[in-house]
């Protein structure tokens, strides 16, 4: 495939145009240089972008692939009249024909987040976000029962990503808990976990996968040994069947996979919008 770049152009932050791009790229086997411009809210920064596009056409010597969330009609005629592009206009495409089936005129809000300090999804967002950093790893027992979640697994298995993702994503309270050895001693979950069963979700990994992530971390060490992998994932997973945890494999999983799944059993009303 020949050198192809994408632009992601939008006048808020552009994350709505790279995720919905990316969905779409993700059809094609083609590898592109990605370009997010956020912020192109006035006709100055408009004409700028043309040229950065046009420039790209021509060192390319392809037409650049440009996806745009732009709401303002003024700065997207300048990039639709000028840019030497394959322009994919998202609210175009989707807003505005939205708007003729409903008969009801769109806000035409600049991103997401153009009113955060007003929002009240937002401020339990951030909320939720220094609730699981801090409950990160089994750092503090305390509050415990405000999580929405907790997550619980050997040590390396996904839990914080996932716990961050959940917290950022949905603005769930994720708690999230190692398993350890002496856990394994007692053959139970840990005591500050017990009243907070049906909280529980168990992530898991293969031991293989464990070993080379823990190799990376602490390389040549019992810790990441493939025989003390084998020793803590089969523990766990032992543990988890016992107390009725549900739990998956993290192994060949995406974050938003994992998430998914974990909203699908304990929190489905999060799934709907």
């Amino acid at each position: 495939m020949s050198n192809r770049t994408v632009f992601f152009i939008s006048d808020g932050t552009g994350i709505t145009a790279e995720t919905f791009g990316n969905a779409i790229l993700a059809q094609f086997e083609m590898k592109a240089r990605h370009v997010r411009l956020p912020f192109v809210d006035t006709a100055d920064k408009a004409y700028q972008t043309v040229r950065q596009i046009n420039h790209t056409a021509v060192i390319d010597g392809n037409k650049p692939i440009v996806f745009t969330t732009l709401v303002n009609m003024e700065i997207l005629r300048i990039i639709q009249h000028g840019c030497q592009g394959m322009l994919l206009d998202m609210f175009g495409t989707f807003v505005r024909p939205l708007e003729t089936e409903l008969q009801i005129k769109s806000n035409h809000r600049v991103g997401r987040f153009s009113d955060a300090s007003k929002s009240k999804a937002y401020q339990d967002r951030m909320e939720a976000i220094n609730f699981s950093l801090a409950h990160d790893d089994g750092q503090s027992n305390r509050d415990l029962e405000f999580s929405d979640v907790i997550l619980v697994g050997v040590s390396r298995s996904g839990k914080t990503p996932t716990s961050l993702y959940l917290a950022m994503q949905y603005g769930l309270k994720a708690s999230n808990y190692p398993l350890i050895p002496e856990d394994f001693e007692r053959q139970q979950i840990p005591a500050a976990l017990l009243p907070h069963r049906t909280k529980l979700f168990g992530l898991t990994i293969t031991p293989e996968r464990l070993s080379e992530i823990r190799h990376e971390r602490r390389p040549n060490s019992r810790y990441a040994s493939l025989d003390n992998c084998r020793m803590e994932v089969a523990e766990a997973e032992t543990m988890m069947r016992r107390s009725g945890i549900r739990w998956l494999s993290t192994t060949t999983k995406s974050i938003e996979e994992i998430a998914t799944t974990i909203l699908q059993e304990l929190k489905p009303e999060r799934l709907n919008y």
